[in-house]
């Protein structure tokens, strides 16, 4: 008859305003409610941050459950169970006593459960004749049959959460492969943008990433990652359309071209041969003007750093230390003068240092260094591909560090 008072705390535990307002809540759940209480816990798993519960007080939430004989908490049985502390410091892997209070402690102060305690404040129960439960005295779970609905919709919203926080990092994940391999596909090509000053402002964004971050935060970054998409493809348009103009004209030249005599045909096609071999010294002379920032070339090649007498400012800087390096990989001066000829003497530079950043993978650093030359002068090497292929290891490298 006395089941809707409040119960006061045994002994020297003082009462508290919300030990209260969780018994009055408690007295309000309308009867013939029930919830499966493992359900429960994984709602409550779900949103342990909401409640601002830990796993270790879950776990001792675990045990409580497990004493309780059913599977529904319902209004239809008693809620209170009565384990001692050593049977509750058994069912919680053997949880200190001290650890146990303390995070029976914590369970109380998010009114997950309440206290009934006893006149002599110990933890049992009477039964009656035919050996049901007349009454019980240690922890009642009523609070989290009264907050089964909070503690389902908290699970939900942090499914939410996380599913928009999910959808963001794959956002941010394809936006930084995307602008990545553009500006390599850029480099290479030789379009005519400022490439070092979007190639650090895309670093710049990369380090502002942290591990664990709001949806919030991360869709400030995903909007940056747009923009500078977004200046990145206004730079390639330029290229796209100079292509166009390029395919037009040839289809062009070809179509007039066919309708000449065959004496002229025969004119032309000396005359290709001729040019074949004027495109071939074309190509190895934009080879030689293709460059790249320093900055760049210094974030894909960091250990070329250590073989500096100080900071590497300037090209020529540059270049100083990788002759110096030259002789110490044992490159002849006559493959470095084929290479220089071939690439020109910042390409050539550039390349040393890529075979100092890979100098475990290179048996023979003066016959790889003539190798590449000679399939640079038949256009089957470029500087480009290697460079942005050590950039994206030492991206890596620095976002798993």
């Amino acid at each position: 008859m006395d089941s809707n008072l409040v119960s006061t705390p045994f002994g020297a535990r003082p009462m508290s305003f919300a030990l209260f307002s969780t018994q009055k809540q408690t007295h309000r759940i309308t009867e013939n409610t029930s919830v499966d209480k493992w359900k429960l816990y994984r709602w409550l798993c779900e949103g342990k941050s909401l409640f601002k519960v830990g796993d270790r007080t879950l776990a001792v939430l675990n045990a409580l459950l497990s004493f309780y004989p059913s599977n529904m908490l319902s209004t239809d049985n008693s809620l209170i169970v009565f384990p001692s502390n050593r049977q509750l410091s058994l069912r919680a892997h053997g949880m200190a006593d001290a650890t146990l209070r303390r995070h029976l402690a914590c369970l109380l102060e998010a009114g997950l459960i309440t206290r009934k305690d006893s006149p002599n404040g110990k933890r049992y129960a009477h039964k009656d004749k035919q050996g049901e439960i007349a009454s019980a005295y240690g922890f009642s779970l009523a609070p989290l049959l009264a907050r089964a609905a909070e503690i389902e919709e908290g699970a939900q919203y942090v499914r939410a959460q996380q599913s928009a926080n999910r959808l963001m990092r794959e956002r941010l994940t394809l936006h930084r492969r995307d602008i990545a391999k553009l500006i390599e596909m850029a480099t290479e090509t030789g379009v005519t943008a400022p490439w070092g000053a979007i190639y650090n402002k895309f670093r710049d964004i990369i380090a502002t990433i942290p591990r664990r971050a709001e949806t919030s935060a991360l869709e400030l970054i995903v909007n940056q990652m747009q923009d500078l998409r977004h200046e990145i493809d206004n730079a390639l348009n330029s290229l796209e359309k100079v292509q166009i103009l390029s395919a037009n004209e040839a289809q062009t030249e070809r179509q007039h071209n066919s309708s000449d005599s065959e004496s002229i045909i025969k004119f032309e096609t000396t005359e290709q041969n001729a040019e074949k071999h004027t495109a071939t010294d074309k190509s190895v002379s934009e080879l030689k003007t293709q460059t790249y920032p320093l900055e760049l070339v210094l974030r894909a090649c960091p250990d070329l750093q250590a073989y500096a007498g100080g900071e590497i400012r300037l090209w020529k800087d540059f270049i100083a230390v990788t002759s110096q390096i030259r002789g110490y990989l044992g490159i002849s001066p006559s493959a470095y003068q084929q290479a220089v000829s071939v690439h020109g003497q910042q390409n050539a530079a550039i390349i040393i240092a890529c075979m100092l950043q890979r100098l475990d993978q290179i048996q023979s650093a003066g016959g790889y260094l003539r190798n590449l030359t000679d399939k640079a002068s038949h256009q089957a090497f470029s500087v480009g591909p290697m460079l942005m292929s050590l950039l994206r290891s030492e991206i890596h490298k620095s976002h798993m560090n």
